[in-house]
């Protein structure tokens, strides 16, 4: 069983800096992954474009190149990647952490490959892994899906996406840039108000010449082997469909956060409760990092708003190591 300073949970952009601050100020660290490296940023769809400008992604002061101003999914993951083996970083890959438990000089970690002990815990496992669910008849059918990934897929398929935001209207445009026939389905009168601003005409103007069709104020009701039910403003609308897309966004592991300990709010946020001066949780020794802060307010943090994570939470343990020499 090996035994570190820092167990970090998550290799994503925040966890690998969580992992650099760590290795800078000399602290035993492993970095555990359920993934390859940046496993959320793998699972992206292949063609999207990042909100954030390239310099508003980089981690550690390490310049991130790319060819346009907002880099590409690929550029990430060549940036992010480089910078785990350039710095040689401790990470293991593709080890789910099954359990972390209190003991008595600090924590225990159950992997599926291995045992750990750690005198602190950082999380750092994002929101991009369980989908909202619609709970609705019919969405265990293989043609819906929660994630997208390529349009090649759905060309020449009658294809439904539901949702208003970034993910959704990306995808409803590639596919019919690819000969999907797409409807859109909207719970709100308007496409989302965070769109990106450069894709939000785009989608408007596809609307009001009727290239992709739209249903604003409904919501998916039924899912069919041939087709689908929308309840709309008017009345259920039956519709012919081969596949559907439900991108309504992605929640924490809000289960993991609670069998450690850490507590949520008790609301529909379930933002956990965290010192913002130190990262550090109602559970002492466990700190969070990144996305994961929001509950599901998942739009609030993002790579160029908690990367400054990292040094928190390292200064902090560094500080309470001093503290304890006194």
């Amino acid at each position: 069983m090996e035994h570190f300073r820092i167990v970090i949970i998550g290799g994503g952009p925040i966890g690998i800096a969580c992992g650099l601050e760590a290795q800078k100020k000399g602290l035993s660290y492993v970095i555990l992954e359920k993934g390859p490296i940046v496993n959320s940023l793998f699972n992206y769809p292949q063609n999207m474009q990042f909100f954030s400008s390239s310099e508003k992604l980089e981690i550690d002061d390490i310049p991130f190149i790319s060819t346009e101003a907002k880099p590409k999914r690929n550029e990430a993951l060549e940036y992010y990647r480089r910078i785990v083996t350039s710095n040689k970083l401790n990470i293991k890959l593709f080890e789910k952490v099954k359990k972390v438990e209190k003991v008595e000089n600090g924590f225990s970690i159950v992997s599926e490959k291995s045992n750990y002990t750690a005198d602190k815990v950082i999380v750092s496992t994002g929101f991009y892994d369980l989908p909202n669910k619609l709970n609705i008849p019919g969405e265990d059918l293989p043609k819906i899906a929660h994630y997208y990934n390529d349009p090649h897929f759905y060309a020449n398929q009658k294809l439904a996406v539901v949702g208003a935001s970034n993910s959704a209207i990306d995808a409803a445009l590639e596919c019919y840039r690819k000969g999907a026939e797409v409807t859109l389905i909207i719970r709100g009168h308007e496409v989302g108000p965070r769109v990106k601003y450069w894709v939000r005409p785009d989608i408007i103007n596809r609307i009001e010449e009727g290239s992709i069709k739209v249903y604003y104020n409904s919501k998916l009701k039924e899912v069919r082997q041939s087709g689908i039910i929308i309840e709309t403003p008017e009345g259920n609308v039956s519709l012919e469909n081969d596949f559907v897309l439900a991108l309504t966004g992605y929640m924490p592991n809000f289960e993991f956060l609670t069998n450690m300990g850490v507590e949520l709010s008790n609301d529909e946020k379930k933002l956990p409760q965290y010192n913002p001066e130190t990262m550090e949780t109602n559970v002492a020794g466990i700190y969070l990092a990144g996305v994961i802060c929001g509950g599901m307010e998942t739009h609030k943090w993002f790579i160029e708003n908690s990367r400054i994570h990292a040094k928190i939470i390292i200064s902090s343990i560094l500080e309470e190591k001093e503290i304890s020499k006194v």
